[in-house]
């Protein structure tokens, strides 16, 4: 069954919304700008020191006076408009679906998987916060199309190089291999603030300043077929999987440009060793699907759509309700949608959304849920079709709530339960269930005790995760500190690399846990790392997977090429499943 593009169900109806918004967008873009002109970035207001500017006063004050003119004007046509459009949202499903011929191709690392009997898949998620420019400045963000824009590109360039695999025969089997960048093709960033485009392509540097200008982030032209490719090395004799290497590490770079010192050693999951943990400054390659949460700005969406669509063939954009909904199904008028977006390779099947109910404060302007799809692998065994369950969602926010987010968790759960009853079909061949978005609290802060306990953990395993209240000894945090988004050690995806692997930055950057109450903090305990944190989780589960089906982790990534587009860290996670 193919989803319909249009989220009504008939032209009549869409035409009707069309104009109904038409008349409220002027209202609502006048009203946005009209906050944003009175509330700068820190960025901005470097700039303006560093440029001895000292008109922005005036600016604020006439660009208030007309904005605020501009809405007195449009207010009635709003008003107008909204009579249209908040009755036509009960006949609106609560999802946009956009369905294009992929231009770029990609790698297929299931090649050959009857005989190996192993399929892998790739998932990224990340919090872009992409709401109305106005409001997206209260999180020392601005600048909302272009980062969008950005985002979308950044993203583009990562997952859509080549995959490379050496493989070495060594006759020691002890440890994670350090491969020798004598072995490994030389390459140029593909992310902005590198040094290598000057080196190779003698063009000049591009700053987080230039994107948020409008500027997409530039891709070197140098490096052949080999450019930008992630370099698995494999030992020979052991048992341990490939440990993935990026050739595109711009941290190994020392002093004299042009040059790059022997990688560090990779870092590797769990006491086995057996899968490799990167901090890179790229999205991992051969991603198949990304979920994206505080997607909130329409205009936003349709540039990411836009942006994704050369790779990702099957986009859910627009998800959420609006104004009233009936009783029971959302707490209050919805002003903004649930923010999630969706970009998948593989074709949807099934797709299901729900508000939740419970929302409480700012967070329930905005119509916070589920989303749940299920996708085609595009893969048969005998006759039976390969399919996988992929699920994202957003939590409450304040820190205080927690017993809301368990109550979240709760319908989570019940929600993901009901979809796949509902969908699931006797010739299926369930390969994977995920589970990810940004859930809004830790497992390392004392205050979010609650949600740590949930029984969600019992049943979706989550690869950071030691116990309750206390993460792996090598998980780094995923929420950095608004204030200094633009600080140097930050703003550019190699200086941001550079921090997450340093203890003593970390703490500077990242968000600090949340203490109980008014009782002292006590972090880290004796012995343990500083690792600050982390909401943004990606989550899998074998208990709902067709029998003999197992799933390991290849790979758990920490991505720093949204440095400065974004105050979340995107994580991606590759699995491999055993048929």
């Amino acid at each position: 069954m193919s989803l319909r593009e249009s989220p009504f169900p008939n032209g009549f109806t869409e035409a009707l919304h069309t104009l109904g918004w038409g008349l409220v967008f002027p209202c609502f873009w006048v009203l946005d700008r009209l906050i944003a002109v009175c509330i700068s970035t820190s960025l901005e207001r470097n700039r303006r020191r560093e440029e001895e500017c000292y008109l922005h006063p005036l600016k604020v004050f006439f660009g208030f006076l007309l904005f605020l003119l501009l809405f007195i004007v449009s207010t009635p046509f709003a008003f107008l408009g909204f009579l249209f459009w908040a009755p036509l949202q009960l006949a609106r499903r609560p999802f946009s679906y956009r369905h294009q011929v992929t231009t770029v191709e990609m790698e297929n690392r299931n090649v050959g998987w009857e005989e190996s009997g192993r399929v892998t898949f790739g998932f990224v998620t990340a919090n872009v916060c992409l709401l109305p420019d106005g409001l997206a400045r209260f999180n020392n963000l601005g600048h909302s199309q272009n980062r969008a824009m950005a985002i979308g590109q950044s993203i583009i360039q990562g997952v859509s190089r080549p995959h490379i695999r050496i493989l070495i025969d060594s006759p020691s089997s002890c440890g994670t291999l350090s491969p020798s960048i004598s072995l490994l093709p030389q390459s140029g960033s593909m992310s902005y603030g590198a040094t290598d485009a000057q080196v190779q392509g003698g063009t000049d540097e591009q700053t987080v300043e230039d994107v948020l200008d409008g500027e997409l982030p530039k891709a070197s032209n140098t490096g052949g077929a080999n450019a930008n490719a992630n370099t698995s090395v494999h030992t020979a004799g052991s048992q341990q999987q490939p440990a993935t290497w990026n050739s595109n590490q711009n941290s190994n770079q020392q002093g004299s440009r042009g040059r790059r010192n022997p990688p560090r050693a990779l870092r590797t999951l769990g006491k086995a060793g057996d899968s490799p943990l990167d901090v890179s400054t790229l999205f991992p390659a051969n991603v198949d699907i990304v979920c994206l949460e505080e997607v909130f700005d329409k205009r936003a969406a349709a540039k990411l759509t836009e942006a994704l669509g050369s790779v990702f063939g099957h986009i859910l954009y627009d998800v959420g309700v609006y104004a009233c909904q009936p009783c029971g199904t959302c707490s209050s008028f919805k002003f903004f949608n649930s923010g999630l977006f969706l970009a998948s390779r593989f074709p949807v099947l099934d797709a299901q959304y729900h508000c939740f109910p419970n929302g409480r404060g700012e967070d329930a302007l905005a119509a916070k849920g589920l989303l749940s799809v299920k996708v085609q692998i595009g893969l048969d065994k005998g006759e039976r079709r390969m399919v996988g369950y992929f699920n994202c969602t957003h939590l409450h926010a304040p820190e205080e709530d927690g017993a809301i987010r368990c109550e979240q968790l709760d319908m989570v759960t019940q929600w993901i339960s009901e979809f796949q009853t509902t969908t699931r079909q006797q010739d299926d061949l369930v390969v994977f269930d995920v589970l990810c978005g940004d859930f809004n609290f830790d497992n390392c802060s004392p205050d979010d005790r609650l949600e740590q306990n949930h029984c969600l953990f019992n049943d979706y395993r989550d690869p950071c995760r030691a116990g309750p209240g206390k993460e792996k000894p090598w998980v780094i945090g995923t929420l950095l500190q608004q204030p200094t988004l633009y600080d140097e050690n930050v703003k550019t995806p190699d200086n941001l690399q550079r921090t997450l692997e340093d203890e003593e930055l970390r703490k500077v950057y990242l968000a600090p846990p949340v203490s109980q109450g008014s009782a002292a903090l006590v972090y880290p305990e004796a012995g343990e790392p500083w690792v600050g944190r982390r909401i943004d989780y990606l989550l899998y589960r074998e208990s709902t997977l067709t029998d003999h089906c197992r799933t390991e982790v290849e790979e758990f990534t920490y991505v720093t090429q949204l440095a400065g587009l974004t105050d979340h860290i995107p994580v991606g996670l590759r699995l491999n499943v055993t048929l």
